[in-house]
């Protein structure tokens, strides 16, 4: 057999390992957290609106969240959510968004949540893509910020210079997929032979010529500060990294503190726009 063929039947495999450790992990966690009552969607205090957007063959389940209507709109946000997370995650977090003036959008990939099809690689950054065209259409005249977490921070640094986007935010970054999961705790070697070589953001931030700022907590028990700050060093000057004390993992949408969002919405305090 060729060796061209022989690969490819390897990167097939690598694939659907992807797939289904994405779907098993990304299952397990969200019914963790049904069975804790943390889905539970508690109406917050701004304009909220729930969408469908069509991506490809697939739908899309978005949630977009608008400072009421005495407040000045600033920018918008589009977010990327991590794994075992779905649009309920970000009530907290979008809310404190529309508070200081900003728009924000965050959408279930397709086979997350109530979207439908089978999440895939490709299939995220599509996903990634046809949410921003659509934010761009509701809000055609506000520069839009693309925030990844976690997995989404792959997402988000892969489709980032396709788009036209003002800032780039990453939040609990990794540097590459297969480092993202030896991190987790699978060796090395089972990471090398087993998952695709995808989601390589050092890379994908050469190309990028917006702004980038990284944020990372110290307290990140699952992706060590030094990914952020690698993160950040391959934007080279375009690169900012925040270090947010006592911030854990997930503490940015579960806790959703001002004090965790402010490396974020900082800029709003001098020039009154997130994506400037």
């Amino acid at each position: 057999m060729p060796v061209a063929m022989k690969e490819s039947a390897v990167e097939r495999l690598r694939h659907w390992v992807w797939q289904a450790g994405v779907t098993c992990v990304a299952s397990g966690l969200v019914l963790r957290d049904r069975m804790l009552g943390r889905l539970r969607r508690v109406p917050g205090l701004h304009p909220t609106s729930r969408y469908l957007i069509l991506s490809g063959g697939r739908v899309l389940d978005a949630v977009l969240v608008q400072p009421p209507l005495e407040v000045e709109v600033r920018g918008a946000l589009l977010i990327c959510h991590g794994i075992g997370e779905t649009v309920d995650h970000w009530t907290r977090p979008q809310d404190l968004l529309a508070s200081r003036g900003i728009v924000s959008l965050v959408f279930n990939y397709s086979g997350c949540g109530r979207s439908t099809g089978w999440i895939g690689v490709e299939r995220c950054e599509r996903d990634a893509i046809a949410a921003f065209r659509w934010l761009r259409e509701t809000v055609p005249n506000v520069p839009i910020t693309l925030l990844g977490f976690s997995l989404g921070t792959g997402v988000a640094a892969a489709v980032a210079p396709l788009l036209p986007i003002a800032r780039l935010i990453l939040c609990e970054g990794y540097t590459s997929f297969r480092d993202a999961v030896a991190a987790a705790g699978l060796p090395r070697w089972i990471a090398t032979a087993l998952v695709p070589d995808v989601w390589r953001s050092v890379d994908a931030l050469k190309l990028c010529r917006v702004p980038v700022l990284v944020v990372h907590g110290d307290r990140d028990r699952l992706f060590p500060v030094a990914m952020g700050r690698s993160l950040a060093d391959a934007a080279d000057e375009r690169g900012e990294l925040a270090v947010v004390a006592g911030m854990g993992h997930s503490d940015l949408h579960s806790k959703a503190s001002t004090e965790h969002w402010r490396p974020i919405l900082a800029p709003t305090a001098s020039d009154s726009n997130l994506a400037t």
